[in-house]
C-alpha cells in the first residue's frame, strides 16, 4: 500500500494491465528499456535505436527526407476531407472545386492540399539531391537508392492524376499532353520504340486501343472515364503503392546502418 501511495498517477497508468498489454513497457528508463519500447511499437521499430550525431544535424540531413514524409501525411489528412465534397463526374467536378474555394468551411484544405503538394514535390527533388550530394546511394545503399526514385517518380505521379481533378481547361489540355507524350513510351506506347516488336503474326499487341495512353485515358480522348480513373488512382492506388515503398524504404535506412555518414 505504501508503495501504491508512492506513485504518481502517470506511474500507476504505465505499469497498469492495460498499459503494459499495449506496450509491454513501463516507463522506459534504463536504456534497455528505452531499446526495447522502440523495437516493440509498430510505427518506431522501423528507425534505428541509436542515431549518430551527423544524422541529426540539419546542415547534414538538411531534414527533407522528414519533411517529405510529414507533407505525405498532411496531403492525406487533407485529401480525405475534401473527398467528403468532391464528386468525380463531368457534371459536378468543377462546380465542387469552385464551392470547395468559396463556400464549404473546409475550403481551406483545398489550398493547403495544393501548396502541400508542391512543397512536397520540391522537398523530394532536394532530398535525392542530398542523398546524391552525400554519397548516400553508394553500397550498401544502392538497392535504398532505387526504392527512393522509385518514390520520386510516384510523387510526380501523384502530382500529374491529381491535376486533372479541378476538371478546368488548364487541367484536361495538360493531361492531354501528358497522355500524348505516354503514347512514345517504349515498348507500352504504341508509337514507342519497341512496340512492334510485341507481336503474334500479323497482330500487334500494343496499339492504339491498348497501349499505356488508352489505359491511362479509359478511351481516345479525355472524358468521364478519365476523370474516374485519376481520382482512384489519385486516392488509392498510388497513395497505396507509396506507402508500401515508404515503409521498405525507412525499414532499409534502418538495416543499412542509418544515414549514411559524413564523406
Amino acid at each position: 500500500m505504501a508503495d501504491e501511495k508512492k506513485q504518481n498517477p502517470l506511474e500507476k497508468i504505465a505499469n497498469s494491465q492495460v498499459w503494459k498489454s499495449i506496450f509491454r513497457t513501463g516507463i522506459p528508463v534504463t536504456r534497455r528499456q528505452r531499446m526495447m519500447a522502440i523495437l516493440n511499437n509498430v510505427f518506431l521499430h522501423l528507425h534505428p535505436v541509436r542515431l549518430p550525431k551527423h544524422a541529426v544535424k540539419i546542415k547534414y540531413t538538411w531534414c527533407m527526407g522528414g519533411l517529405s514524409f510529414f507533407l505525405f501525411l498532411v496531403l492525406t489528412i487533407s485529401g480525405i476531407l475534401l473527398m467528403f465534397y468532391y464528386r468525380p463526374t463531368v457534371e459536378y467536378a468543377y462546380t465542387d472545386i469552385i464551392d470547395l474555394t468559396e463556400q464549404v468551411p473546409l475550403g481551406v484544405m483545398r489550398e493547403i492540399h495544393r501548396w502541400g503538394a508542391h512543397a512536397m514535390v520540391i522537398a523530394v527533388w532536394l532530398h535525392m539531391f542530398r542523398v546524391f550530394m552525400t554519397g548516400s546511394y553508394k553500397p550498401p545503399r544502392e538497392f535504398n537508392w532505387s526504392v527512393g526514385v522509385l518514390l520520386m517518380v510516384i510523387t510526380m505521379f501523384l502530382s500529374f492524376t491529381g491535376y486533372l481533378l479541378p476538371w478546368d481547361q488548364l487541367a484536361i489540355w495538360a493531361v492531354t499532353v501528358g497522355t500524348n507524350m505516354a503514347r512514345a513510351h517504349p515498348f507500352i506506347g504504341h508509337e514507342g520504340p519497341g512496340a512492334s516488336l510485341l507481336a503474334i503474326g500479323d497482330i500487334n499487341l500494343v496499339h492504339a486501343g491498348s497501349d499505356i495512353r488508352f489505359a491511362l485515358l479509359g478511351g481516345r480522348f479525355v472524358g468521364e472515364a478519365t476523370l474516374l480513373r485519376f481520382y482512384v488512382l489519385h486516392c488509392i492506388g498510388v497513395p497505396f503503392i507509396a506507402m508500401i515503398l515508404m515503409a521498405v524504404h525507412f525499414w532499409r535506412v534502418r538495416k543499412d546502418g542509418g544515414i549514411s555518414g559524413p564523406l
